[in-house]
């Protein structure tokens, strides 16, 4: 059974995924998206800083954008990929985790991170609704309102110096690590607050976010938590095909979002884990154009190859 080849397969379809689609199908070229239906920012109600769309619902964001890649012919597959093989002169073939086979020219990957949240009761709950990770994507929201910066992680501080532009009342929870004497003086010279226990439960009551409980059984009264998280890349497939990938699991890239797989490109998140939606949109819109470049190319060579073989015939 032969399979169809489509010139690019992408596998995820968050709005990186969606914008290389658009892009690669308005270039004539047959596009496949494989999705497993969990995007990054799905718990969001609302995005941020995209023009045109500021308050947007993120899942009507995709549901748009796959109804506008249909129209150019693009084929969305909702399932996600278990397996890749394959490279970019033989082809690749992607496998999903119902079985289904797709060989495709080249790949582009725009499966996102995974937010690595606190163990801790009530992080998931609040995850995306009270615990935040974006001022610029959630700050002018709670501008204003006692909130708090969850501390303990690289970057917390900083993190809490730049919150204190929405909000005056402002707390630093430094989850039972030191704070460095250099540290805490930036933090008093903006009149944030520094609570030194240890963070045991985010407190919700009903659909309301009423805290954080320390270690020694005090709550500090807060409406919102900000924390950087740990990002995890889904770069499984790279690595699956050879792919070079660093300590924390990012792809080598090059400045294109080339992989050192030749043929496979990585966009959005697993590019920059900070990335909102436009810049990700933005950045898979390049990628697309370099695909398309490239498979152009690929076009030209096979073309003149085909025209040498005859002419050698005809000699």
């Amino acid at each position: 059974m032969t399979r169809e080849l489509f010139d690019t397969a992408i596998i995820g379809g968050g709005a990186a995924g969606l914008s290389a689609a658009l892009v690669l199908a308005r270039s004539r070229r047959s596009v496949v998206i494989l999705d497993g239906g969990a995007p990054r920012n799905a718990p969001a109600a609302h995005m941020h800083g995209f023009l045109s769309r500021d308050g947007f619902p993120p899942s009507r964001l995709l549901e748009i954008g796959r109804e506008e890649i249909a129209s150019y012919g693009a084929r969305l597959v909702p399932q996600p990929v278990a397996a890749a093989s394959g490279d970019a002169e033989a082809g690749f073939v992607l496998t999903t985790v119902e079985g289904e086979e797709i060989a495709a020219r080249r790949i582009i990957l725009a499966t996102g991170v995974e937010d690595v949240l606190p163990a801790i009761p009530g992080a998931r709950e609040a995850w995306g609704r009270f615990l935040l990770h974006c001022p610029y994507c959630h700050g002018y929201e709670v501008r204003d309102r006692p909130l708090a910066v969850f501390g303990g992680v690289p970057g917390a501080v900083k993190h809490a110096l730049l919150l204190r532009q929405w909000s005056s009342d402002l707390t630093y929870l430094a989850n039972g690590s030191p704070v460095e004497e250099e540290d805490a003086q930036l933090l008093r010279a903006r009149d944030i607050r520094i609570y030194e226990g240890r963070i045991v439960e985010l407190l919700l009551d009903g659909e309301r976010f009423v805290g954080v409980r320390l270690e020694s059984g005090e709550a500090v009264p807060v409406e919102a938590v900000f924390l950087r998280p740990e990002s995890r890349p889904r770069t499984e497939l790279v690595a699956a095909l050879g792919g070079t990938v660093d300590a924390a699991g990012f792809a080598q890239l090059d400045a294109s979002g080339r992989t050192s797989v030749p043929g496979v490109w990585v966009t959005g998140n697993l590019v920059d884990p900070r990335a909102q939606v436009i810049t990700a949109a933005g950045h898979a819109n390049a990628v697309a154009m370099d695909v398309n470049a490239d498979l152009v190319e690929d076009d030209v060579r096979g073309e003149l190859l085909a025209s040498r073989r005859a002419e050698s015939r005809t000699a």
